[in-house]
């Protein structure tokens, strides 16, 4: 009988039990929620009780609670999403100093104990965290990655779909740039089942509709006192799940450039190929030159969070 895979959930906060919960029920491999010593009882007790919905769900898969990095040894996959949340009025940007600790520790303890994990981070600032997880582990390129272009494409799916009145199944979207006020919606590649939503919404509406895709996080920060949590979980399985069960999913993600769209260092959100060898290639796409100079002021704005990182 073939082995499970194991997916390793460094933070069991509210996106980490949502990761948990997801992975478990997509029978995707082995569970291993982990935190700071602290909070140990709040890792345990998540994985306790997802344990326990297994006979009702009807998944396999073995869930464990803990503190100690030596548990994720062996992890096909760790997510990331480890570090202080936002709260009402703060920008990703207020989390640097905090959350760059935090994502050192995190990313040392994956370096020791599970050298052949393919990294998803979702901590915030994205960008820069995501740059740092690839300094601090030494790995490849491929191995290493954000989320972002996901979760963004799909808060954009919804607000489109609800603007137009039709299934957010027929809508296909495509968000690039970094994660925060700067991403950059490529209308041309944004449809509803092969249309252009260009064609079915003003050039005004969407406007609006791409400034609060933008401020998605800050607007429900704003509602409920903390971020986001189901969709960047499930952002995430999607990467994980097409990574594991190789399939070759064209997703958009942070990925480190070298030469891509004329950016080369860094990462920045683009559409990837994600497989059974992580970030299988990077896509691509021809842009408006409207788009260009948004995503030249998206990389400028990613490349001015990473030195300032560089300096903490």
């Amino acid at each position: 009988m073939p082995q499970r895979r194991k997916i390793a959930l460094i933070g069991a906060g509210n996106i980490g039990g949502e990761l948990a919960a997801a992975a478990a029920r997509r029978q995707l491999g082995d569970v291993v929620l982990l935190d700071i010593p602290e909070k140990e009882g709040v890792a345990k007790g998540k994985a306790l009780d997802l344990a326990q919905t297994a006979a009702i769900e009807g998944f396999d898969a073995n869930i464990k609670g803990t503190s100690n990095y030596e548990d994720i040894a062996g992890s096909d996959v760790v997510i990331v999403t480890a570090g202080v949340p936002r709260k009402p009025g703060m920008s990703r940007d207020d989390l640097l100093s905090i959350n760059l600790k935090i994502i050192r520790a995190v990313g040392e303890g994956i370096k020791k104990h599970a050298p052949n994990a393919f990294v998803i981070v979702i901590s915030n600032p994205l960008d820069a965290m995501v740059h740092e997880m690839k300094k601090i582990t030494g790995f490849s390129k491929q191995k290493v990655i954000g989320m972002a272009g996901v979760l963004d494409s799909a808060r954009f799916s919804c607000f489109l779909a609800a603007e137009l009145g039709v299934s957010i199944k027929d809508l296909r979207t495509l968000v690039l740039g970094g994660h925060g006020d700067t991403m950059v919606p490529c209308l041309s590649y944004c449809t509803v089942n092969g249309v252009a939503i260009t064609q079915k919404i003003s050039k005004e509406r969407i406007a609006e509709i791409v400034k609060r895709t933008a401020g998605g996080g800050g607007e429900i920060v704003a509602l409920m006192g903390t971020s986001a949590f189901y969709a960047p979980a499930l952002g995430a399985i999607q990467m994980a799940e097409s990574f594991l069960r190789a399939e070759n999913r064209l997703l958009a993600c942070a990925a480190y450039l070298e030469g891509e769209y004329g950016y080369s260092g860094m990462y920045i959100g683009v559409p990837v190929v994600i497989g059974a060898n992580g970030i299988e290639r990077v896509v691509e796409v021809q842009l408006s030159a409207e788009e260009k100079a948004q995503l030249d002021k998206s990389a400028a704005a990613v490349k001015e969070l990473i030195e300032a990182a560089a300096k903490l």
